[in-house]
């Protein structure tokens, strides 16, 4: 399964790397008619760009990192914003500046030897599987991998080589779940003091009628800038995948 997906993040460069390909074949029968199909190149090519934002989902940095910063947005109570769009291009480039070093060794070990014409497609695939299946079992807890191969039945694991990649996405993604929730509790509970001081205040005063939000979104916005709220976050998310 790791070569699959290794196929698929390499088929938009092959097919770039192979000029003679034609999008349509035109065959001519015997009877002088013509019948059109379209290469299997092609298709592999189009299934891999429509594969492309689920893989980029599920197993990248991104799960994590579009969680911490929605749950931030959250614990500072300030409604859409930043916005959707922008929490997404945020996590979007961050995830980028995490997987560099991946996509560099998967350039450097699979795709340029592969389009030098010094290896052959099967062991370019070979290669490109083994960085990001290293990075995706370094992020993955042992206790989550045990617990989707004691329900899959596939018995210990003796190599972390040796997990399929049928248990190690899983494993990956709850892993990932896992993390962000733990990084998003950590950073909730400073934006939670403030608003349990501020109704505690307005109860003391009798203002009961007045939204403890409205009072406390000034002073977490004001706590986050002073802090550097947002190179703290990224700062954190980034140095949590190579600690």
């Amino acid at each position: 399964m790791m070569r699959w997906f290794a196929l698929l993040l390499l088929l938009p460069s092959l097919a770039l790397a192979q000029p003679g390909v034609d999008a349509i074949t035109i065959t001519t029968n015997p009877d002088g008619g013509q019948t059109y199909s379209v290469t299997i190149q092609i298709l592999a090519v189009m299934t891999a760009l429509s594969l492309l934002p689920a893989m980029l989902i599920m197993m990248t940095s991104f799960t994590r990192i579009v969680i911490v910063l929605a749950i931030v947005r959250q614990a500072l109570g300030t409604a859409q914003t930043p916005s959707n769009q922008v929490l997404i291009g945020l996590a979007l480039f961050l995830t980028f500046f995490i997987m560099v070093p991946v996509f560099d060794e998967l350039n450097t070990q699979a795709l340029q030897p592969y389009l030098n014409e010094q290896i052959q497609a099967g062991e370019a695939l070979e290669r490109a599987s083994v960085p990001i299946r290293q990075f995706m079992l370094n992020q993955t807890r042992e206790s989550d991998l045990e617990l989707f191969a004691d329900i899959s039945n596939h018995g210990p694991i003796a190599d972390p080589s040796q997990v399929p990649f049928s248990l190690l996405l899983p494993a990956f993604v709850t892993s990932e779940l896992k993390t962000a929730f733990q990084i998003g509790f950590l950073m909730f509970i400073p934006f939670l003091v403030i608003d349990l001081v501020v109704a505690s205040v307005l109860m003391s005063m009798g203002m009961m009628m007045l939204s403890p939000l409205i009072i406390s979104l000034p002073f977490k916005i004001m706590l986050f800038v002073l802090v550097d709220g947002w190179g703290l976050i990224m700062g954190t998310l980034a140095t949590s995948y190579y600690i």
